[in-house]
């Protein structure tokens, strides 16, 4: 046990100190960039200007090796994404680092309030899921907020069409008029057809960035209308009334599963809330699930039920509109 809960420290204090060496190195690698950034603009031409292309910072970490090694990773490019859409100011480099200490701390919390090697590595699995799963949970919150706020935003736009503005110019009062998290998005579409590139692929990163079904809904009606002409006022009318009726129907099956919800949250934090208790209250009758092989066949036989349990519940309750 003394070697385990030495391995750990030595563990975290070999974290904390890379974390410092790469934050210094970090700041030393941006401020080369911006060098390098400032000279080539010097001692650019006039004629260089044709062939500009737009460019997105893609830079998945400060560290340049560890920004090469998450390059060659299409993981890294998911996990990136996913923060985008959350609206976490993160690097994945960075997630991937927070992720690695919640998983130690996680791991040495346990091991110090139990002294229970399996329970050190449930921290340690806990741990490492933990920023995963709150950077889940803020990109369900956002794209909620922006579904609630999208009809807004097309109703400006609709009005905006009628008033005689182009469709561009409408997408930047979007973006200065609709709150967040609808106006950064619409900020981004607005200024990717800005710097060059066409409505079209514009319009497909906007899907990109957010796959919601109202987001394919209008991006199809305008992409259909500047193809084959017609009423965009009208079409974008039509579709901010079908949203927000759609709307109403999603909050209504929203209380008709809160039963199942409710259960579902029950059953799952029902064990491990236990276990917890039975391990203040009396280690003694709970110590051989952890120690004796029988124990750890029906932990592993109890997650898996559970694990079944949960996705059989969401399925029941997630009902598409």
């Amino acid at each position: 046990m003394a070697l385990i809960f030495a391995i750990l420290v030595f563990l975290v204090a070999a974290l904390a100190i890379f974390l410092i060496g790469a934050w210094l190195e970090g700041r030393n690698a941006q401020a080369r960039v911006l060098r390098e950034r400032l000279g080539g603009a010097q001692g650019a031409t006039v004629g260089a200007a044709d062939n500009l292309q737009l460019l997105r910072d893609e830079m998945l970490s400060k560290i340049p090796a560890f920004d090469t090694l998450l390059r060659r990773s299409a993981r890294a490019s998911l996990v990136q994404k996913l923060l985008d859409q959350a609206g976490l100011p993160f690097r994945v480099g960075n997630f991937f680092m927070l992720s690695l200490a919640c998983g130690l701390a996680g791991a040495l919390l346990l091991l110090v309030l139990t002294h229970i090697l399996p329970l050190a590595w449930v921290g340690l699995m806990l741990g490492l899921l933990t920023p995963y799963s709150y950077a889940t949970v803020m990109r369900t919150r956002r794209f909620a907020k922006f579904e609630e706020i999208f009809p807004q935003a097309i109703d400006t736009l609709g009005r905006a069409v009628r008033a005689g503005h182009a469709f561009t110019t409408a997408l930047e009062m979007i973006s200065d008029e609709v709150p967040e998290p609808v106006s950064t998005e619409f900020r981004k579409l607005f200024e990717e057809q800005k710097f060059g590139m066409p409505v079209r692929d514009a319009l497909m990163n906007f899907v990109d960035r957010v796959p919601l079904v109202d987001v394919k809904f209008f991006v199809t009606a305008v992409m259909l209308q500047r193809e084959t002409g017609g009423n965009l006022a009208e079409i974008l009318d039509n579709l901010s009334y079908m949203i927000r009726e759609r709307f109403k129907i999603m909050r209504q099956v929203r209380v008709y599963t809160a039963q199942g919800r409710l259960t579902m949250v029950l059953l799952m934090m029902l064990p491990p809330v236990i276990i917890m208790i039975m391990l203040f209250m009396s280690p003694g009758f709970i110590k051989p699930l952890f120690t004796d092989p029988i124990g750890h066949a029906l932990i592993a036989g109890g997650i898996t039920l559970q694990t079944i349990g949960y996705f059989v519940i969401r399925k029941i309750i997630q009902i598409q509109v």
